[in-house]
């Protein structure tokens, strides 16, 4: 199984994060919404929701902007968003997965299909590359919540699949379907994650030098760039001494 990839954390350092910071809040704004559409918008009793608003406090989005999200989605004119997935690869043939949400499916591919096209990869369909992932919750704290032994014991007891620990945190993966049921456990024991939520972790690594990297990262900063799309994955693989050259470029 492939381990929990440090690339977001590097992009963090790099400080990229402060530069989207008012898109990424839109976009859990929009997740926000969404989640309370389709279902109750309690979060006590809407666990998508309960997940989202968790996702959007983890990186301090503030609360009038949380509660406006609802409350839109109680309104008769909130938008009709679709949930679509894109697959393909990237410069070095590292598989990527793209989630998009979007009011306009033509639009999105379009955008999707052509940023793929100028950065080195290429679009596939539906199923090209999620072979190479499986689709988990994942449940982070932090380093200080407890040691390894005790978060391993916690993780065991509410049904997770497996652990990992590392320097940014302890990282708890469960099935997908186990995501509310074992965040709720584990909160029971731990007090509350920073995050919670599901990701495609890959079976599969695809290893790049630095010139391989930088471009890949290219790709995937101009698509996360766009306001359709949610999320990006990859299975990215690389040397300590790689990523500690990307980190200072």
């Amino acid at each position: 199984m492939a381990g929990h990839s440090k690339w977001a954390n590097i992009q963090h350092r790099k400080g990229r994060q402060d530069a989207i910071r008012s898109k990424l809040f839109s976009k859990l704004a929009k997740e926000i919404t969404v989640a309370a559409k389709m279902g109750d918008p309690d979060p006590a009793k809407n666990p998508r929701l309960r997940l989202a608003v968790k996702e959007a406090k983890a990186v301090s989005v503030p609360k009038d902007v949380i509660d406006r999200a609802i409350k839109k989605s109680l309104g008769g004119d909130a938008e009709n968003y679709e949930e679509i997935r894109y697959e393909g690869y990237g410069p070095g043939g590292v598989a990527v997965i793209v989630e998009a949400m979007t009011d306009n499916r033509n639009r999105t591919a379009s955008v999707v299909r052509s940023t793929f096209g100028k950065n080195g990869g290429n679009l596939g369909e539906t199923g090209s590359v999620s072979f190479m992932f499986d689709r988990k919750g994942e449940i982070m704290y932090a380093p200080t919540v407890a040691d390894g032994d005790v978060v391993m014991m916690a993780a065991i007891e509410a049904g997770a699949e497996d652990v990992e620990f590392d320097e940014d945190g302890h990282w708890i993966y469960c099935a997908d379907t186990d995501l509310n049921e074992v965040s709720t456990a584990l909160e029971a024991q731990l007090g509350e994650s920073v995050t919670a939520k599901l990701v495609w972790r890959p079976k599969t690594t695809t290893e790049l030098d630095l010139d391989g990297v930088q471009k890949l990262m290219k790709l995937v900063e101009t698509l996360e760039d766009d306001d359709d799309v949610q999320n990006v994955t990859h299975n990215l693989e690389a040397s300590d001494e790689v990523m500690a050259a990307y980190a200072e470029s």
